[in-house]
């Protein structure tokens, strides 16, 4: 049997832990939160808080770890992946079955990619992001750690996204261009030429906010 550890039971959280069941990825979810005091969520045990992660992998309680913590925290997230990294924790990975990977894409650990994506040749999805429903990531493209991509995000080839970035539902990010690190894209917006400063950028074509 074959047991995954989430980190955090809020929302974001509940989704992994039912695709990694429903779609037959791991057997069992144990999660871990540091705001939930409850016992269990829809049925998952909630065995502590993150302080008690490295004695529960220890003690057998899962095998596998993926982070749940939200697009408004990214710090956070990448802080905590590369804690347990360090210490040796293993790190899951979940492709919905719906989605479509080619052969010579590589998804990195701790990554969850929804249904119905579609990650096109030598496409890189680095270690710690999430693709939600629907995301087109064309080839030879790098999404970069610790990255989150809302559902339908379209993104042409020769890409380069940078780490802990956050690209809002529907967005269109043409080819042959980078996105600087902690750059937010809104909703909807068309990306145009590369981003070299982070900030948020919204419109057609994408225009700086803050």
């Amino acid at each position: 049997m074959k047991t995954l550890a989430i980190l955090g039971s809020a929302d974001l959280g509940q989704q992994i832990a039912h695709y990694a069941v429903s779609d037959n990825h791991y057997d069992k979810i144990i999660f871990f939160d540091d705001f939930n005091s409850e016992k269990n969520i829809h049925g998952f045990q909630i065995i502590g808080g993150s302080d008690t992660i490295l004695s529960s992998f220890n003690d057998g309680l899962f095998h596998e770890l993926i982070i749940a913590i939200g697009y408004k925290h990214l710090n956070k997230k990448k802080e905590v992946y590369e804690y347990f990294i360090q210490h040796n924790i293993p790190f899951g990975k979940i492709i919905h079955s719906s989605a479509w990977v080619d052969k010579s894409a590589n998804i990195e650990q701790g990554s969850v990619v929804y249904p119905g994506c579609i990650i096109d040749s030598k496409a890189i999805i680095s270690a710690n992001s999430i693709l939600n429903v629907g995301c087109t990531i064309a080839h030879d493209t790098i999404i970069g750690r610790n990255s989150f991509l809302s559902p339908r995000v379209a993104i042409a080839g020769f890409v380069k996204v940078g780490e802990q970035c956050v690209i809002g539902i529907n967005s269109t990010l043409i080819d042959n261009i980078e996105i600087a690190d902690r750059t937010q894209i809104g909703a909807g917006t068309v990306v145009i030429s590369s981003i070299t400063s982070s900030g948020l950028y919204v419109g057609n074509p994408h225009r700086f906010i803050r």
